[in-house]
């Protein structure tokens, strides 16, 4: 079960950062409650209202669902519909004694591309004022008419974990694209949302845990 937090905004989306090299080896979640506070939104994906963060009950993972986060282009999209993005700024608050780093994250919505036309997902994850920063891409292609899904799966040994004792926000990018291609955009319309109007659409993070020393 998750707890959700609303929020709103706009921008790009998911990122990374520098590692624990004094942390113990991987173990379970902490015991006690994780909150996520959401401090900054930003894109034209995630308008004021349309996003909510909720963490799983066991911390094993939290998710971010949308209900306003579709690129199309062709026939009733506006010239700026092409690129639709959102970028979160989440304060991530774990029990005294734990450290987190992103294991996997999936992403899942909707697309119907024409046949030409293209669409890409990316997301990218950072901790503040951390230099590494994780990115991949996913390209889609026409003709397309279903649910799409998308898994970034980040190896043991490449796990960024956040700093011990120091809190760092937690930078989640996301975007997606469409371009009608050798599509006639006069005649038709090719989009890729990334939003759930009922909750059953959403991204999900999932955690790993260390203990600090």
């Amino acid at each position: 079960m998750f707890r959700p937090v609303l929020i709103g905004g706009a921008a790009a989306v998911l990122v990374v950062a520098s590692a624990m090299p004094s942390a113990a080896a991987e173990t379970g979640p902490p015991p006690d409650k994780v909150v996520i506070d959401v401090v900054a939104v930003n894109g034209s994906g995630c308008p004021a209202g349309t996003a909510a963060v909720a963490v799983a009950a066991d911390n094993t993972a939290f998710t971010v669902t949308y209900s306003n986060y579709l690129a199309q282009v062709g026939v009733g999209s506006k010239p700026t519909d092409f690129r639709k993005n959102c970028q979160l700024g989440l304060n991530v608050r774990v029990p005294q004694g734990f450290t987190y780093a992103i294991a996997k994250a999936d992403y899942r919505g909707f697309a119907y591309l024409e046949s030409g036309a293209t669409g890409m997902e990316r997301a990218s994850y950072y901790f503040q004022g951390m230099s590494h920063t994780t990115s991949v891409t996913h390209r889609f292609a026409g003709p397309v008419n279903d649910n799409w899904q998308t898994s970034d799966v980040t190896g043991v040994d490449s796990l960024v974990y956040a700093p011990c004792g120091t809190q760092r926000i937690l930078n989640v990018n996301t975007e997606l694209r469409v371009s009608a291609g050798t599509s006639d955009p006069t005649t038709t319309n090719s989009f890729m949302a990334m939003d759930s109007t009922d909750g059953s659409v959403n991204t999900l993070y999932h955690f790993a845990w260390k203990e600090c020393p």
